[in-house]
């Protein structure tokens, strides 16, 4: 093919040739085009295979690329899952919130009565995860939003001008009571409530005015709660309404 394209060029320029230089041979100007054809002919063959080569490195550049680009994507996601595992155990953590305290830790006696209603403070604490309790002050303050529920038992010694009784206050809001009166023995009472808490609510029990409380070794009186769920801010009306 490339002899064909050759000789036709030869055929084309030899007319011209001969028309313009009828002095010179016409072996000699036919040699010097073959000579001229032949470097064309070597470049073209350089050209084609630098081409080739840039080829070849521009496919192993894309591959390159290509493979940097999924590992890169490999390890974005790698973190990511780890980000995930991370959240879901911090907020794993946050979800374990539950405490349990009785009045006394060792011995046995009585609390009031007094003229109004006191504070108790459950200082014996059997447990308290996530530190949501306060054994100093007998708070609890919830941590984050969500649905808790708390039961308080109250034990009475027996006395004919006094009763045993508690009432259990959300942010100084009355929730529910409990009383019981029993001139002689031993007597108890209890309750408890499910609370729709938001972050920073303080739930505790009081003793009721002119009441007595009775606790000993083995705990009779104490206080417990805990995350039943989490909530979200976005919570329907009518459910908000059934929980306290």
């Amino acid at each position: 093919m490339e002899k064909q394209v050759t000789n036709l060029l030869l055929l084309l320029l030899c007319p011209v040739l001969v028309a313009h230089v009828p002095d010179q041979d016409l072996h000699t100007v036919l040699r010097d085009v073959r000579a001229a054809l032949a470097e064309h002919k070597v470049k073209i063959e350089l050209l084609q295979t630098l081409n080739q080569e840039l080829t070849e490195r521009l496919g192993e550049l894309q591959t390159g690329q290509e493979e940097q680009l999924r590992r890169r994507r490999q390890k974005l996601t790698e973190r990511l899952g780890e980000l995930q595992t991370g959240q879901e155990e911090q907020l794993r953590r946050r979800r374990q919130i539950c405490f349990s305290a009785s009045l006394f830790a060792s011995g046995h006696g009585s609390l009031g009565p007094e003229p109004t209603h006191t504070n108790l403070i459950f200082s014996s604490v059997v447990t308290n995860i996530g530190n949501a309790y306060d054994a100093d002050t007998g708070f609890f303050t919830a941590p984050l939003r969500g649905v808790y529920h708390f039961n308080f038992f109250i034990a009475g010694g027996g006395d004919a001008g006094h009763g045993s009784g508690a009432v259990l206050v959300k942010n100084g809001q009355y929730v529910v009571t409990a009383f019981e009166h029993q001139t002689e023995g031993f007597s108890s009472t209890a309750n408890g409530a499910t609370l729709l808490l938001e972050a920073g609510d303080v739930v505790y029990v009081l003793q009721w005015a002119d009441t007595v409380i009775y606790d000993n070794e083995i705990h009779h009186s104490s206080f417990s709660g805990h995350l039943l769920f989490p909530m979200s801010d976005l919570i329907q009306a009518g459910d908000k309404s059934n929980l306290l």
